[in-house]
C-alpha cells in the first residue's frame, strides 16, 4: 500500500489544511490581519496541492485525490472546472493561443485594436509583475466567469461542475462561521493566495513558434518554489506531467542541458531575478506576437 501513495505530498497537505485552520481560527482572532495573511498562504498551498492532485498525486484514485482536496478553500473557482481547463491547457501545441488555451493570458491582435484605449491601459498595466499581483485576481476572475457563462449553453459539464462547487463550498463556509471570522476578511485572504500564484503563472508559458520553447524553467528552490510545488520546473512538468512534484528539481539536476535544449532556453535563475526585471516593465505585449484570427 505505501508503494501507492506518495507520502510527501500527502504531509503537505495535511500541513496545509493545519496552518489553515490555525489562520481562520486562532491567529484571525489574535490579529486579524495576520490572519489573512497566514490564510492567503495556506490557500495559494492548497491551490498548488489541488494541481497536483488533478494530475494523479498523491493516490492512483482519480476519485481519492479529488476528495482530499474537494473543499473548497479558494472559493471562487470550482475544482473540477479548474482541473478540466489545465488538462485542457496541456496540449502543449496550443499553449499561449488565445482562442484555444484556456490559461493564455494573451489576447488575438484583432481582439485587442477594438478594445477602447482605458481598458488597453489596464491590460498592459496587467502585464508587468506589480499589475499582476495588483489586478490580476480581478481581471481573471472576470475573464473566467464570463468565459463560463458564455460557454454554459454549449458545455453541460460547466453546470456540473458549478453544481459540484455547492458541496466543496458548504464546509469552509461552515467553519468560517463557527470560528468567527469575517466573511470579507476571508476574501481578502482569497485574493492574497490568488496574487501569490500569479507570481508562478507571470512568465510559464510565452509566444514561440516552437511549442517546447513555450515554457519556462526557473531554477529557484526557495520558499516560493515550495509554495508552488516547483512547478517552475514548468517545462519538465509539461513533459512528465506525472512526476510528482518533490522529484522534479531531482530530475533537471540530472538533466539540465537537455531541458534547457527542449524549451529553447527560457530560463530564469530564480523569482528574485524576475522581479527585479519586470516588477514594474511588461515581460509580453497584450496581444499574441505570432497568431493572429481573422
Amino acid at each position: 500500500m505505501t508503494k501507492t501513495i506518495e507520502w510527501p505530498t500527502l504531509a503537505v497537505l495535511i500541513a496545509t489544511y493545519a496552518v489553515w485552520g490555525l489562520a481562520t481560527a486562532v491567529v484571525a482572532a489574535w490579529w486579524l490581519p495576520a490572519g489573512i495573511s497566514l490564510a492567503a498562504i495556506a490557500i495559494a498551498q492548497y491551490s498548488s496541492l489541488q494541481h497536483e492532485a488533478l494530475h494523479g498525486h498523491p493516490f492512483r484514485s482519480k476519485w481519492l485525490n479529488t476528495a482530499i482536496v474537494f473543499p473548497a478553500l479558494l472559493p471562487f473557482i470550482p475544482y473540477m472546472r479548474f482541473r478540466a481547463l489545465h488538462l485542457a491547457h496541456h496540449r502543449d501545441s496550443e499553449l499561449t493561443d488565445p482562442f484555444d488555451d484556456p490559461e493564455s493570458n494573451y489576447l488575438d491582435a484583432g481582439t485587442w485594436e477594438r478594445l477602447p484605449w482605458a481598458l488597453q491601459v489596464i491590460l498592459n498595466a496587467n502585464n508587468t509583475l506589480a499589475g499582476r499581483l495588483a489586478l490580476g485576481p480581478a481581471i481573471g476572475t472576470f475573464i473566467y466567469y464570463r468565459d463560463e457563462l458564455r460557454g454554459l449553453r454549449r458545455d453541460p459539464a460547466i453546470l456540473r461542475g458549478w453544481l459540484w462547487h455547492i458541496p466543496a463550498v458548504l464546509p469552509v463556509a461552515l467553519w468560517l462561521d463557527a470560528v468567527g471570522m469575517p466573511l470579507w476578511a476571508y476574501a481578502l485572504a482569497c485574493y492574497g493566495a490568488m496574487s501569490l500564484l500569479r507570481i508562478r503563472t507571470f512568465l510559464e508559458h510565452q509566444a514561440h513558434e516552437k511549442a517546447r520553447g513555450r515554457t519556462v524553467i526557473i531554477e529557484d528552490r526557495g520558499p516560493l518554489s515550495l509554495l508552488f510545488l516547483n512547478n517552475n520546473y514548468h517545462v519538465i512538468h509539461h513533459i512528465h506531467p506525472r512526476v510528482p512534484w518533490y522529484k522534479l528539481p531531482e530530475l533537471y539536476r540530472k538533466n539540465a542541458d537537455r531541458y534547457l535544449r527542449q524549451n529553447e532556453g527560457y530560463f530564469y535563475r530564480s523569482y528574485a531575478e524576475i522581479f527585479r526585471m519586470y516588477l514594474f516593465r511588461r515581460k509580453d505585449p497584450v496581444p499574441h506576437p505570432i497568431w493572429r484570427r481573422g
